[in-house]
Order: structure tokens, then sequence, then C-alpha cells
């Protein structure tokens, strides 16, 4: 085995050490992606999707793949008949990685050892199945450390009966993240 060092870049992660902690980002992808797809004069956007743009989950999805693996120019959109609203989605996700292409994930070095948990729940929110969507994020002192966002395989009969299933998944990722850390 060899110590090559500090890690500084690893499968296209930087990481960068400072006093606060570790910062994981990908900012010399981004910016990679931000000169190939030419949105460089273009104002950055605050957020990844306009409020207005509906998109179903496939959309968005192809969308953030195109933006991952490709790169957006006006040939690709002629050949693969792209809709005109994915291919702004697409841009709106490049222009909002300009405005902070080294904006990452900061594991802090704090030594806060305290566990939280944090859920939510959207009842009813696929427009096509209806089903709900829960969310929960764990966190250990000032870092993420676990996250979920997933569609149930069933479709609830009230919205308690939804924010209960979210909260029994949440206390169930803190009952095996709390078992771990032991």
């Amino acid at each position: 085995m060899k110590d090559f060092g500090e890690l500084k870049y690893f499968l296209g992660i930087e990481f960068a050490r400072s006093k606060q902690g570790i910062l994981m980002h990908q900012r010399k992808y981004a910016l990679e992606l931000i000169s190939e797809t030419g949105p460089g004069a273009a104002k950055p956007a605050i957020t990844p999707l306009d409020y207005n743009v509906k998109l179903t989950t496939k959309e968005y999805d192809d969308c953030v793949k195109t933006t991952k693996s490709d790169t957006i120019t006006y040939d690709k959109v002629m050949e693969d008949h792209t809709p005109y609203q994915r291919l702004i989605a697409a841009l709106r996700i490049v222009r909002y990685l300009k405005k902070q292409p080294g904006q990452g994930v900061q594991l802090s070095s704090n030594i806060n050892n305290t566990v939280m948990g944090f859920c939510d729940v959207d009842w009813a929110s696929c427009p096509h199945t209806r089903k709900f969507v829960i969310g929960y994020m764990i966190k250990l002192g000032d870092s993420l450390v676990s996250w979920k966002y997933k569609k149930q395989t069933t479709i609830s009969r009230s919205s308690a009966e939804t924010e209960y299933r979210s909260i029994v998944a949440t206390v169930a990722e803190l009952i095996w993240m709390i078992g771990l850390l032991k």
C-alpha cells in the first residue's frame, strides 16, 4: 500500500481542505460544461429550475442526464427532436451551475456529535399516479450524512398517514445511523 499524500481529486470529485472542514465539489466539471454549452455570456440563474416550468420526472431526469453526460448544442437538439421546454430547462441548470461552479458538500470539522433528522412529505404530488413523496435528511453536527427522496409504492388515504410514514422512515434511518456510530 502506498501513501499518495493528501486527497485532492478522486473519481471526478475535487476535495479542498480548510479550517472549516473538507469541501467536496465538481468545479472543474461544471466549468467544462459551461464552456462546452456556451451560456458564458448568459446571466447566472438563482434556482436550477424555473418555478413556472412543469416537467415530468422523466423529462427533468433527461435534462439532468443531458447536462451531466453530453453537450447541449443546437445540432443535438434538432437531431434528437428534444422539446423546446426541455432544452430551456437543461440550459437553466447550466446557468445555475454558472452562479457557483464550486458549490459542493461541506464536511464540517466541528466536533459536534449531535445527530439530527428532518423529514417532509408531499402528499399526492405526482400528477400521474397521485402517490406521495417522502424526503428526509440526517445530519451529524453540521454535516449532511444521509438523505433520501422517494415516491412511495402505495396511495395513502389521508395526509396524516403520509406524515406518519415519513416519520417512520426517518426514525428507522436515525436508529440505524446511531447504531452505526456507537
